[in-house]
């Protein structure tokens, strides 16, 4: 059976790795971490062009080395579009890696999380005050993907039964 892949994506502090995690728990799968959490509680600076390239690749290989664990459905915390969203705010480009893959990575759904939660701080976040321009950023990067993708809100048990739903929706439908 192909496994499905279902990418939970957008903007800093929106839940993404509660969520992944929730939903790897609710279906009985495995979820890939977000690679660049891990990468970047390493670093001393701030992210580099050579960074966001290591990075991409740490999440393609993460994503590669847990598909085979997948149980129906993989539940992957954000995908490479981030190093694509982050390259081109902080350097102004994407790396050419990056733009030569992402339309030939395919995601099966993509879950965008809102920005109606609460700002959570944290170290690795840097945009309290950004939130709405990332959210329209990915919005623009997966129309441009032509990607399959709903828009997820709600907060607490709602924001879950919300994602829980939408898939449920999605496997209900595929051939």
């Amino acid at each position: 059976m192909e496994i499905k892949k279902i990418a939970i994506v957008g903007p800093e502090s929106t839940g993404k790795s509660t969520m992944s995690a929730y939903l790897a728990a609710h279906y009985h799968t495995v979820w890939v971490p977000e690679y660049a959490r891990e990468y970047c509680e390493k670093l001393t600076d701030a992210p580099t062009w050579q960074d966001e390239i290591n990075m991409f690749y740490g999440q393609v290989a993460l994503e590669k080395e847990l598909l085979p664990a997948a149980s129906r459905i993989l539940i992957c915390d954000t995908t490479f579009i981030t190093v694509k969203i982050w390259s081109d705010y902080t350097f102004g480009k994407s790396p050419q890696e990056v733009l030569d893959e992402l339309p030939n990575y395919h995601y099966d759904l993509y879950l965008l999380l809102n920005i109606d939660l609460p700002w959570q701080d944290d170290p690795l976040r840097d945009f309290p005050n950004m939130r709405e321009h990332f959210m329209d950023v990915w919005y623009k990067e997966l129309n441009a993907l032509n990607a399959n993708y709903l828009l997820i809100e709600g907060t607490g048990q709602d924001r879950y039964d919300n994602a829980v739903a939408a898939i449920d929706n999605y496997l209900l439908h595929i051939v």
